[in-house]
């Protein structure tokens, strides 16, 4: 069955003329009334504490996972902020410094900040940013928005995750005693945590993906002048006023934060009742994230006898479950194509800092902050910088990516995310699903899922696939009417639309849908949603073909591309699931067993017909060879070869995220997309010089060619002993349990120390009688101090394909018990 929304598809005859994009639906210029997603009629008993004073039992189970349980949101909120910080205080703090813009004050304006996902410039620029937020008291106003601020029950989360982590510092003494030398006794540990502080971080979560990707751009745009005109970087000769013949789509992308190269993802399997062994729904998660810094996850369960009960995993700084279960649902993540944001080009008149518009002439918005800096000695001083804004967003000055601000135009993003601060109700609210049909319902309720799909089953058989996250409502009638020339080219080779600033507020405006939440954004309607009782996956492709029977289409490209070409990942996660069913049902125990199975869909594919030894043979491979032709094609810790064919891939032509059509024998066929392109060109000079090149790196970095995989691969992040793994690369070589290195903060001497990919993996099946399996494992360990005995326990149990039985019942969390005790503090 095909899902169509529209019969036409769009157009172009040329790089030089907007094509004639055509529109699907209406939009309407107001949003729905104020909604969250909470339940309605939330008493005040479950909002703040009993007496005025919070109280949470907090009982750790094996590998220090906490089962917090309270009688109100705000003493949950407690526990779950106690919790964390008694596991990743030296990241929460990094987190809270970062939100409250002191980055320079401590550490020094110059050091680079990296979240190790999107945001990276100097700790100045990141305080400047941030800093000009708090001065425009950005988060303020949307807790005082009817439209896009949080529930009473996610506020109650957030001020008793604040109190708790106070209370931790608390209990052991301050900071003095912390057992993580990375920050014990520091001085911006003796702030108390404020809610702010942690909206602020949310917020900033929020954005990693739009503003937060233009840090330098923005904190570092200035007019232009004789020696910095500002130019786009374009070939030598062309000029300003025509788009380039030929643009590097790679280099693009990577700038505007979809690096084929380094992509943030993950995979998610749901499997239904009619092809289950049990007849009920269940579950294969397993985000790729970085394994140091903020956005490593930790576990939790958090219970409201009687009102709330969910487990799974929160990343750092977020009180509230965010990929996880409960007794009748089980959601996971992976990163959604679509853009958070666009540009919009003006034209300047006179000056470069005034510009036109339908209502006139306008002059920028030139802001100024005072960040305070660590010097030299450790005495402090004030720095002034500066940025500029329409009323649309922040000016950026980004020639790399044809957007830089020239003397005839500059460019402003606007920032769905930047819009609203719905996330913790999203996810709050996800926790009290009763079927997948209303866990997508209580996600539109909030509209505050930020940039990230949604995989799921459920206890009665039913799975979905959607991507309802916050996506702005640019439909292919605006495209049509407001692309700028340089947008046009963007467009083509990016999907991004930048729009005509000169418009903004009038035709070039987003649109609203009637069903949306807020002005601006898609509403469900015109979001991708797929139901079934089969199967659906996702492995960070767009959301065309959550299951080859049903592809999705009709939808606006800025969410992402139809009939286009899979990943070798998201074929390998495809097979994972066909394979199975062509002969049984799949088992709870065979679709977690697919997490460690370490198949590279890659190697599968090209070696058919011998091809890639052949490959390795004109290349003068030698042994190489050899080890080639007897190679298993998995990345497990035994496995030989697998270096050979991990440096082969990443150096072979792409086309984006995926390998260049001219390297194989049969193309990519939109009605095979499971099973093309294939049958790799052997006779391929670019083929074989990928090879040769790939040898001769391994050669030179002395890594012998049949050394096993484990003695190679092992933990990277902060503190990790060198243990061996299994997995590998993930969209270049097909691998699902996908792992890379970047930036590892140990074992750097090893050719590949991981310190990104597979993290929070869950397993969950739904049984009879109520009863739910429930298997995890936190690849990284629960606790980034590596003084703590959960810093590597579960990296072990990882390395030997080994799952931690999540204690989800009481009777479980007492079987598994460590310790337990009930915390308390003034509300």
């Amino acid at each position: 069955m095909w899902t169509s929304r529209t019969s036409l598809a769009a157009t172009v005859a040329t790089l030089g003329l907007i094509p004639a994009l055509l529109t699907f639906g209406a939009h309407a210029d107001v949003a729905r009334p104020h909604r969250t997603g909470e339940q309605a009629g939330s008493t005040p008993s479950l909002l703040k504490p009993a007496g005025g004073v919070y109280r949470a039992t907090v009982t750790l189970t094996k590998h220090g996972i906490p089962h917090i349980e309270a009688k109100d949101y705000g003493s949950l909120g407690f526990g779950s902020g106690y919790a964390a910080a008694g596991t990743v205080m030296c990241t929460l703090a990094d987190v809270l410094v970062t939100a409250r813009g002191e980055r320079s004050r401590y550490f020094g304006a110059d050091k680079i900040y990296d979240d190790q996902v999107s945001v990276k410039g100097t700790n100045l620029q990141s305080d400047a940013l941030v800093t000009d937020l708090h001065n425009r008291r950005v988060v303020e106003k949307l807790l005082a928005s009817r439209t896009a601020g949080p529930g009473s029950q996610a506020r109650a989360m957030v001020r008793g995750y604040a109190a708790g982590v106070n209370r931790y510092l608390r209990s052991i003494g301050g900071a003095g005693h912390l057992t993580d030398k990375a920050c014990r006794g520091a001085a911006y540990l003796r702030t108390a945590v404020t809610p702010l502080d942690i909206w602020y971080g949310v917020y900033l979560a929020n954005i990693l993906a739009s503003t937060g990707r233009f840090l330098p751009q923005i904190v570092g745009a200035t007019p232009p002048s004789l020696t910095d005109p500002g130019l786009p970087q374009l070939p030598i000769g062309a000029r300003f006023a025509a788009p380039p013949k030929k643009v590097d789509t790679a280099a693009l992308l990577k700038g505007l934060g979809k690096d084929p190269s380094s992509p943030f993802g993950s995979n998610a399997t749901a499997i239904g009742g009619s092809i289950s062994s049990t007849g009920k729904g269940m579950l294969l998660g397993n985000p790729h994230f970085p394994w140091n810094g903020r956005y490593r996850f930790t576990q939790q369960q958090l219970t409201i006898p009687g009102h709330y009960n969910v487990a799974g995993a929160s990343l750092i700084g977020s009180p509230v479950v965010n990929i996880g279960w409960n007794k009748n649902v089980a959601w996971s993540h992976t990163v959604s194509t679509a853009y958070r944001f666009t540009p919009y080009e003006y034209k300047t008149l006179v000056s470069p800092t005034t510009y036109l518009t339908t209502d006139g002439v306008k002059q920028l918005e030139h802001r100024f902050v005072k960040v305070k800096v660590k010097r030299p000695g450790g005495k402090v001083a004030t720095v002034t910088e500066d940025m500029y804004r329409t009323p649309q967003g922040y000016v950026i000055d980004d020639p790399a990516e044809l957007m830089g601000w020239t003397p005839v135009s500059f460019f402003a993003i606007r920032d769905a995310n930047g819009e609203q601060l719905r996330t913790i109700d999203s996810f709050l609210n996800m926790g009290k699903a009763t079927d997948v049909h209303d866990l997508i319902k209580r996600q539109d309720a909030g509209g505050g899922i930020p940039w990230v799909n949604t995989i799921a089953a459920d206890r009665k058989g039913g799975v979905v696939y959607a991507d309802h996250s916050v996506v702005p409502n640019v439909s292919s009638a605006e495209v049509s009417r407001c692309l700028t020339p340089i947008g046009l080219l963007i467009y083509l080779q990016a999907g991004l639309p930048v729009l005509d600033g000169t418009r903004a507020t009038t035709d070039c405006a987003w649109g609203t849908d009637k069903d949306a939440e807020r002005p601006g954004i898609f509403g469900p309607a015109n979001l991708p949603v797929e139901y079934r009782t089969d199967w659906v996956v996702n492995a960070n492709d767009s959301y065309w073909l959550p299951n080859p029977e049903q592809p999705l289409e009709g939808y606006a490209r800025i969410i992402g591309c139809e009939q286009c070409q899979r990943t070798l990942r998201t074929r390998m996660v495809y097979h994972y699931v066909l394979d199975r069913i062509s002969h049984a049902k799949v088992t709870p125990a065979s679709l977690r067993g697919t997490e460690h199975q370490n198949r590279v869909m890659g190697a599968e594919v090209m070696s058919k017909n011998n091809a890639l030894v052949k490959v390795c043979q004109a290349a003068d491979g030698g042994s190489a060879c050899t080890v080639l032709a007897k190679w298993d094609k998995h990345s497990n810790v035994n496995s030989r070869g697998n270096q050979i064919f991990e440096e082969f891939v990443t150096r072979l032509p792409t086309s984006g995220l995926v390998p260049a059509a001219s390297i194989w024998k049969v193309p990519f066929n939109k009605a095979d997309p499971v099973n093309t392109p294939r049958d790799l060109d052997d006779t391929n000079t670019a083929v074989i010089k990928a090879m040769a090149d790939a040898l001769a790196y391994l050669k030179s970095r002395h890594i012998p060619m049949n050394a096993t995989w484990g003695s190679l691969q092992v933990a990277g992040d902060r503190g990790a002993p060198a243990i061996p793994l299994g997995g590998g690369l993930g969209d270049e070589a097909g691998n699902a349990n996908a792992l890379a290195s970047r930036d590892p903060l140990a074992n750097t001497g090893h050719y590949k120390a991981v310190s990104y990919g597979s993290s929070h993996i869950q397993a969950i099946a739904f049984l009879s009688g109520g009863r739910v399996d429930a298997h995890t494992i936190l690849t990284y360990g629960q606790s980034d101090n590596p003084a703590s005995p959960w810093s590597s326990d579960q990296t072990r149990m990882f390395a030997k394909k080994q799952w931690v039985s999540f204690a989800f019942t009481p009777a479980a969390i007492r079987r598994d018990s460590i310790s337990r005790n009930v915390i308390t503090a003034r509300y």
